[in-house]
C-alpha cells in the first residue's frame, strides 16, 4: 500500500480510504471483518460522516459499537468525517453552531476524543466564511479536529474560506471516476470548438489542488455516473470492460484494482474513497494503491470510457 504523508499535516495515510456510508446494518462481525480486512490490505484511513446511517451519526455509532476500540488501537487509524448535511431539509449548513454540534456528536457516536479530519459536506450556498473560521479555530484549540478540508467544492469555494481560515484546507472529497472524469477531461480537450469536453464544468479543480496542496479524494471510484451503477461489468461498457479486464490478467489483478490504479496512477497524489462493505472487493481494489500502469494504458482507458484525447 502507498503511503505519503497529507500535505498541511503530519499524518501519513495511504491512498486507498475505506468509505463506512453502508455499514448501518451490518453485523458486529460483518464490520469488524470490513475494517480488519481493509487494515489487513494497509487501508489504516477511515472515512464518515455525520448524516450516514438510517439517523444522524448512525454508521458512526455502528461502527464504535461494533470495533469498540482502545486508545491504542484508535491511534492506528486516521479517522476523518464530515459535516453540514441537515437531512431533515435537505439543505446545507454551514454555521459556528452546526459545525461545533455535529463534532461533538461524532466524537460521541465514535467513542473518540478527536477526529483527524473534518470535512464540510458539500458547499453552503449561504455560507459565512467567518463562521466557519470561528468553529474551526475552536475546534482545533480544543484539540478535537486535527485538520480540515473539504467536499465537492470549487475552487473559489476555497478560496473564500481560505480568506478567513487560517488551517491548511488539506482535502476536497471529488467524485471521480474512469467513466466520470470531467475535471481531467476538460484539460484534455480545452478549447476545441465543438466538443462537449472541452466545456469546462470543474473551473480547473485538479490544477488548483495540485497548487495548493490540497488532496483529492475519490468518491465512488466504481460508478459510472452520478450513483446510476457501476461501470465495471456493465453491458453499456463493453470496450472499457474489455480493456480493463485485459490489464487485469496482465497485472494478476481484479477488476476493481485496475480502476482504482487509474486514479492513483495520477500525478496529483488522489486518494481513492472506496464505498463498497464487500472484504474481497476492498482486498482487491487495495491491489491498485500501486499498480505502475503505463501511460499508453492510463489513455486507452480513458479512451475506451468515451473520452476524446484529441
Amino acid at each position: 500500500m502507498k503511503t505519503f504523508t497529507l500535505p498541511g499535516t503530519d499524518l501519513v495515510v495511504p491512498n486507498v480510504v475505506l468509505g463506512l456510508m453502508r455499514i448501518q446494518d451490518k453485523t458486529d462481525e460483518e464490520v469488524r471483518t470490513l475494517v480488519r480486512t481493509a487494515r489487513d490490505a494497509g487501508i489504516t484511513f477511515l472515512d464518515h460522516a455525520d448524516v450516514y446511517g438510517s439517523s444522524m451519526h448512525g454508521c458512526e455509532r455502528r461502527f464504535a459499537e461494533a470495533l469498540k476500540l482502545s486508545s491504542a488501537e484508535r491511534e492506528q487509524f486516521v479517522i476523518q468525517s464530515k459535516a453540514g448535511i441537515v437531512r431533515e431539509g435537505p439543505y446545507f449548513d454551514f454555521s459556528y453552531e452546526r459545525i461545533v454540534e455535529s463534532v461533538h456528536g461524532s466524537l460521541e457516536a465514535l467513542g473518540t476524543d478527536y477526529l483527524d479530519i473534518l470535512l464540510l459536506h458539500r458547499p453552503d450556498a449561504l455560507v459565512e466564511p467567518e463562521e466557519v473560521a470561528r468553529a474551526f479555530d475552536e475546534l482545533a484549540a480544543a484539540g478535537k479536529v486535527r485538520a480540515f478540508g473539504v467536499s465537492n467544492h470549487t475552487p473559489r469555494q476555497i478560496d473564500l474560506l481560505r480568506k478567513h481560515v487560517t488551517q491548511p484546507i488539506v482535502a476536497n472529497q471529488l467524485q471521480l471516476s474512469i467513466t466520470h472524469a470531467p475535471m481531467i477531461a476538460h484539460g484534455v480537450a480545452a478549447n476545441m470548438q465543438g466538443l462537449d469536453q472541452s466545456i469546462g464544468r470543474d473551473d480547473g479543480m485538479v490544477d488548483y489542488c495540485r497548487l495548493n496542496d490540497i488532496t483529492i479524494q475519490a468518491w465512488s471510484p466504481f460508478q459510472a455516473g452520478f450513483f446510476d451503477g457501476p461501470f465495471l461489468g456493465s453491458d453499456r461498457y463493453r470496450e472499457l470492460n474489455a480493456v480493463v479486464d485485459r490489464l487485469a490478467e496482465k497485472y494478476g489483478v481484479p477488476a476493481e484494482a485496475i480502476a482504482v490504479a487509474w486514479i492513483t496512477r495520477h500525478p496529483a497524489q488522489m486518494q481513492v474513497v472506496l464505498g463498497t462493505t464487500t472484504p474481497e472487493r476492498v482486498a482487491g481494489a487495495a491491489l491498485g494503491s500501486e499498480l505502475p500502469l503505463t501511460r499508453a494504458e492510463w489513455y486507452e482507458l480513458f479512451r475506451a470510457a468515451g473520452y476524446t484525447v484529441p
